[in-house]
C-alpha cells in the first residue's frame, strides 16, 4: 500500500513538472500594445490571404499568407532582411495580424517556435477597424 501511494504521489509531482515546464502561450495583444510596437519600429506581418489583403491592410505591413506551405520561410526571409534597428542591434520582435485572431495564432506559433518575440493583434483586421484606426485601402482602378 505504501509503494502504491509513493508511486502515485511521484507520478502526479511529474506531471505537475512538465506541465509547468510548457510555456504558456501570451495572451493576444491590445491594439494600444500593438501601437506601441509599431511605433518602435516592430515589423508587422499580415498572414491573411491576398484577397484580404487587397481589401485592405494595416499600414507598414508585409503580406505572407500563414495557409501557404512555406509560410515560415517566407517569414523568417522577410523578417532577416530587415531585422537590424537604427542602432545595429538584432530586432527579432514581429507583430502578426489576421481578420479575427485564429490564423494569426497559428503564425505567432511557429515564429515563436522559430525565436521570435510575437505580439498577436487581438481580434485581428476586424478589431482594428472597428476601433477606427487607419487602414490603407487599395485605390479602385478605372476600366478603360
Amino acid at each position: 500500500m505504501k509503494i502504491w501511494i509513493l508511486a502515485t504521489a511521484f507520478l502526479i509531482s511529474i506531471r505537475s513538472i512538465s506541465q509547468s515546464a510548457e510555456p504558456e502561450t501570451p495572451k493576444p495583444a491590445t491594439i494600444e500594445q500593438i501601437e506601441r510596437r509599431l511605433a518602435e519600429g516592430t515589423h508587422l506581418l499580415d498572414v491573411r490571404t491576398k484577397e484580404e489583403w487587397a481589401e485592405g491592410h494595416l499600414k507598414g505591413a508585409t503580406l505572407v499568407p500563414v495557409t501557404e506551405d512555406d509560410f515560415l520561410e517566407k517569414a523568417k526571409a522577410i523578417l532577416e532582411k530587415r531585422d537590424v534597428n537604427t542602432d545595429g542591434s538584432n530586432n527579432d520582435e514581429v507583430v502578426v495580424y489576421c481578420r479575427s485572431g485564429k490564423r494569426s495564432a497559428i503564425a505567432a506559433k511557429q515564429l515563436r517556435a522559430a525565436g521570435y518575440t510575437v505580439y498577436d493583434l487581438n481580434g485581428g483586421f476586424t478589431s482594428w477597424q472597428a476601433a477606427g484606426k487607419p487602414v490603407v485601402k487599395p485605390k479602385p482602378t478605372q476600366e478603360k
